[in-house]
């Protein structure tokens, strides 16, 4: 057994690629409101931006996942770098020409988002086809730590950025870090992922539709109730996160002291994702599905120090608390995602996943404002922290929930390609594959 999955030379160029463009990314956000605000003095141009990043993005994130799981995924990763390489510098070179047009702006935002849709359903893939047996758990923990890191770091680095070159640096940046992330999978090289054998050797596939591929996708997902029944529970998670990003600035300003408790509040959460992700590459809980749903109901804390509000350094310990849980989560879920489901499926089940997950968090920021204009910022605070509690835990009712256990942690090695077993045999291990491990 290898001892660290950093020695794997394929799983190490991919760590690099995503540390490197992840970090790129960290830094955006904040270069991108200031730009815009600067050359505009407008939030309706910053949503607009925003807005033409993210709506592609989810309309095409269940064919990015039919895409990521038709063709080599690495590929697909490296294409979609390359191209969200172009959109970040053009970006840059409008804001550094001291003039930016809105319209190009958001157009290479579209163009981004659009790349993002096909680019987020590979990361699973490329993890499971790089990485082997226990040390996935390991080898996801330090992708949760990288992130972690980046967020941590991102901020400082654009503030640096954009007070001593300019915002459009910040854009240069990050496409250069798609370039590099691009070039170090061109040297990777993995075994094609694939799904079930077709059920006669003699028999070729028939044409695949995209309706077809969206339905199995769609069909894996449902099978498990550990699965969809988790993936309503993270929903509610960002959508509580859109509700405490929304209302949370107002009042750190108003009733924590000033802006400065929001930094604080936002870079404790970056701490706690970061140590998150670090416990979860050492500790492999008995029952890993409900052990990160109940670390993600911890985010009724911050909610409810709000709510209250708390004193400052209550509410920064509470966000340091619950992102920890949600570092803790993100290894286990791709871990026990990466080891359950067929290869073939990975990126369209992934794709289901971020895709909740992304189309909850608008619903929170355009109800957010809504009920606090209308009762108070304290109670839509007080249903977050109450829901995101409750659908989170109440997880634990879910038999397959409960059930799923850290037995399964391995993933058989791939043998030799030696002859196929009877088609009655085969069609026995699929059913055993699509019911997942519950014990």
């Amino acid at each position: 057994m290898t001892a660290h999955p950093l020695s794997l030379s394929g799983f190490r160029l991919l760590f690099i690629g995503r540390t490197v463009s992840t970090l790129g990314d960290a830094v955006v956000p904040a270069a991108l409101a200031i730009a815009i605000t600067r050359a505009t003095g407008s939030a309706a141009a910053l949503a607009l931006v925003l807005g033409c990043a993210m709506v592609p993005k989810l309309l095409l994130l269940p064919v990015g996942g039919v895409v990521g799981d038709r063709f080599d995924p690495r590929l697909v990763a490296l294409g979609t770098d390359l191209v969200r390489a172009l959109a970040q510098l053009l970006v840059g070179l409008e804001l550094l020409d001291g003039h930016p047009r809105l319209s190009h702006v958001a157009a290479a935002s579209a163009v981004g988002g659009i790349a993002s849709a096909f680019a987020m359903p590979t990361a699973s893939p490329l993890v499971a086809a790089t990485v082997r047996g226990e040390l996935r758990l390991r080898a996801n923990a330090l992708l949760g730590t990288a992130t972690g890191a980046a967020r941590l770091g991102g901020p400082a680095l654009a503030g640096l950025l954009v007070y001593t070159a300019g915002p459009g640096w910040a854009f240069v940046l990050d496409g250069a870090s798609f370039v590099l992330s691009a070039a170090l999978l061109a040297r990777l090289r993995v075994d094609r992922a694939t799904g079930d054998p077709a059920p006669d050797d003699t028999v070729p596939d028939a044409p695949r539709s995209l309706r077809r591929d969206l339905a199995e996708g769609w069909s894996e997902v449902r099978s498990r109730d550990w699965y969809w029944t988790s993936l309503i529970a993270h929903g509610v998670w960002n959508g509580a996160s859109a509700v405490l990003l929304t209302l949370g600035p107002l009042i750190a300003a108003t009733r924590l002291g000033g802006d400065g408790a929001w930094v604080a509040l936002t870079q404790a959460g970056a701490v706690g994702l970061l140590v998150g992700s670090l416990v979860a590459g050492r500790l492999r809980p008995r029952r890993p599905v409900l052990a990160g749903n109940l670390a993600l109901a911890l985010y009724g804390l911050p909610l409810l120090a709000l709510a209250l509000p708390a004193p400052a350094p209550v509410a920064v310990a509470a966000q340091a608390v619950a992102m920890a849980g949600l570092g803790f989560l993100n290894p286990l879920w791709e871990t026990v995602v990466q080891q359950d489901f067929p290869p073939g499926t990975l990126a369209r089940v992934t794709s289901y996943d971020w895709l909740l997950s992304l189309a909850a968090a608008p619903l929170g920021y355009v109800l957010a404002p809504l009920a606090a204009g209308a009762w108070g910022d304290r109670v839509p605070l007080l249903a977050a922290a109450g829901l995101v509690t409750a659908v989170c835990a109440g997880t634990a009712a879910v038999p397959g929930v409960r059930r799923y256990g850290a037995r399964r942690t391995t993933v058989p090695e791939p043998g030799p390609p030696t002859e196929r077993p009877p088609a009655r045999a085969r069609d026995q291990a699929r059913a055993r594959t699509r019911t997942g491990v519950k014990g």
